[in-house]
């Protein structure tokens, strides 16, 4: 892949967790929901539409394989997945894993909460999981 940036804020507010073909995936730093995103490792992208057809599927391979991912090992009850993009325009996509008890349900979790900061050692071993889930569905 050519030469690619992260927002920056894209990457402070997040943990890396792992490489797919087309996407970092990364853990949000909010511990009120547990929170993947996926950033398509080109640069100049905006919109979805902004791919070309064989990675936009290739986006959808992967927003569905992070979904399960995070589904197996949260064991969540509803998987909410956005591409907003308002506040940062690099193109991104949230999977947010959702439970009828969360701060912000039944709504958007944007804004519901102030954002909780993981300890560090239950961050690490929520990436440590994640990453044994991505490394089990490569098998």
């Amino acid at each position: 892949m050519s030469f690619f940036n992260f927002n920056p804020r894209l990457e402070g507010d997040s943990y890396p967790v792992a490489d797919l073909p087309l996407c970092a995936v990364r853990l949000m730093k909010d511990a009120n929901y547990p929170w993947l995103m996926l950033i398509p490792r080109k640069q100049d992208l905006v919109e979805i539409i902004d791919l070309d057809d064989a990675d936009q599927q290739q986006l959808m391979r992967e927003i569905a394989r992070a979904s399960k991912v995070l589904r197996s090992v949260i064991n969540c009850e509803k998987l909410n997945v956005a591409a907003l993009g308002n506040q940062v325009s690099q193109l991104h996509v949230h999977v947010i894993a959702r439970f009828r008890d969360d701060a912000a349900w039944p709504g958007p979790v944007w804004g519901a909460v102030p954002a909780q900061h993981y300890d560090p050692e239950k961050a690490d071993d929520l990436i440590e999981q994640l990453r044994d889930a991505f490394s089990s569905e490569d098998e």
